[in-house]
């Protein structure tokens, strides 16, 4: 008897794809290799700006569900929601968010006005527009971020600025040679930081309602005084770095931060209704000296290659690869 076929979705690589970039592909292998064990054929398809292209392999293939990886389309994040727009398009069944909470949660400025105007925390911003930089309406320290770009791109300890000169060389430098980039200023929260990763279905028991996974908290191990403690780009994908070494994440805390991580699992609980997500999520925070927890960013489609943090948080609560997958699948009918 023939397995259903389950179409594995995610973004053609450029040449010269970075490292950030070629990590799709252990995604892919990890997923892949995961619905197998769960009785599916996967079938990988790389998605291109061929949009017309893609949608008649996928008439062809006429899988049972399609599993979205898609963070980039060319070489560009702000066009990553177009492959849930061609899955509605296509009525296949398909993991995790929904275009317009893709979309939403994928531009950081939206991302920032809806948690504000729901009354979560959110550091203070302000779009970069133009060569101009006006005064920021807030405190340094600041720091400059993309809009659209995920994966810590761009980010380094430069990107920290303690005035507004500092502030203005980092745009410069963000903008050289790409002055269409979209950045914004946020005020740097000095403190903790945290990730919460959000599983759909198990214990909590509520249709709709996701499991928040161990929270886990990044380390800065080491850093020199005035070295801003943020997981910069070479944090996260650069192996022979000190940053890379020095960041470790933690599940093990003491009794006194029960109340904080259960205002970080409210606020995670909360990101993921207000958005309404599916599948998964991860809602990343600091937490500033005085204990309040600030939400970052609520990432739809975090990282599921086997030493990424999503993964690692379903291990804690003693999931596997294949067991987060099928909770992932379950949920395209689910939403």
């Amino acid at each position: 008897m023939a397995k259903p076929k389950a179409a594995v979705l995610f973004g053609r690589l450029p040449a010269g794809a970075s490292s950030d970039e070629q990590d799709v592909l252990v995604e892919v292998a990890t997923v892949s290799r995961a619905l197998r064990a769960l009785g599916y054929e996967p079938v990988e398809l790389p998605l291109s700006l061929d949009l017309r292209r893609a949608a008649a392999a996928l008439r062809r293939l006429a899988p049972r569900f399609v599993f979205n990886l898609v963070e980039s389309l060319e070489g560009q994040d702000r066009l990553a929601h177009l492959a849930p727009a061609l899955l509605d398009s296509l009525d296949l069944a398909y993991t995790g968010a929904r275009t317009e909470a893709f979309f939403l949660a994928s531009n950081k400025l939206l991302s920032k006005e809806r948690l504000r105007g729901a009354g979560i925390l959110t550091p203070e911003w302000l779009p970069v527009q133009g060569p101009g930089l006006p005064q920021p309406p807030f405190a340094p320290p600041y720091i400059v971020k993309s809009v659209w770009e995920h994966a810590s791109i761009g980010l380094s300890g430069a990107s920290v600025a303690g005035d507004v000169q500092r502030l203005a060389a980092e745009v410069r430098r963000r903008t050289a040679g790409r002055p269409e980039r979209s950045l914004y200023v946020e005020a740097y929260i000095e403190g903790r930081e945290f990730n919460l990763a959000l599983l759909q279905g198990g214990k909590e028991g509520e249709p709709g309602i996701p499991e928040v996974l161990p929270p886990a908290e990044i380390e800065f191990h080491c850093f020199p005084d005035g070295k801003p403690r943020i997981v910069d780009y070479a944090a996260k994908w650069r192996s022979e770095s000190p940053e890379y070494r020095q960041t470790p994440r933690r599940f093990d805390f003491p009794e006194s931060d029960a109340a904080l991580l259960a205002a970080l699992r409210r606020d995670a609980l909360s990101c993921w209704r207000l958005f309404g997500l599916s599948g998964y999520a991860r809602v990343d925070c600091r937490v500033d000296s005085a204990g309040r927890p600030w939400v970052l960013e609520v990432n739809v489609n975090p990282c599921l290659s086997p030493d990424a943090g999503f993964l690692a948080a379903a291990g804690r609560a003693g999931l596997d690869a294949a067991l987060v997958v099928q909770r992932i699948v379950e949920g395209c009918w689910k939403t």
